[in-house]
């Protein structure tokens, strides 16, 4: 089993519903877990727009409590995937040696980028991408 962790700033919109979308697609072969860089919302449930953009694609965020990102959570990862290049760069930093190897960007060469501040079609595109992205982390649907 791959245990994968996605990070963003907080933990509010795009990687909770990156770890929702890469359990959904990797299915028995993954686990999943996510973090944010910091605890504004720790324990909140994540954005209402995310959550309605999740659920305009089939996934059911709702349950999401947030959490700040621990040692224990880097260690427990074969996989930290970065939601933005700020965020990979803040990792790294924060990580050290142990953990670096374990670092990258989730869509590999470009950002996903934060839907805060901006309308509903935004973070729909968002959770687009991030969907897309998860045959990067996890292969075929299955």
């Amino acid at each position: 089993m791959t245990r994968l962790l996605t990070v963003c700033l907080g933990n509010y919109c795009r990687s909770p519903f990156a770890a929702l979308a890469l359990t959904h697609r990797g299915g028995a072969e993954v686990s999943v877990r996510s973090a944010g860089l910091i605890g504004k919302w720790q324990d909140q449930p994540a954005h209402p727009s995310m959550i309605a953009a999740a659920r305009r694609l089939g996934h059911d965020l709702a349950a999401h409590r947030g959490q700040q990102i621990t040692r224990e959570l880097l260690d427990w990862a074969d996989s930290i995937l970065a939601m933005d290049a700020a965020v990979l760069d803040t990792l790294r930093a924060v990580c050290g040696e142990t953990n670096a190897h374990k670092l990258a960007l989730y869509l590999d060469d470009r950002d996903v980028p934060d839907p805060i501040g901006k309308d509903e079609q935004v973070f729909h595109h968002v959770a687009v991408l991030i969907e897309a992205g998860t045959t990067l982390h996890t292969g075929p649907r299955r």
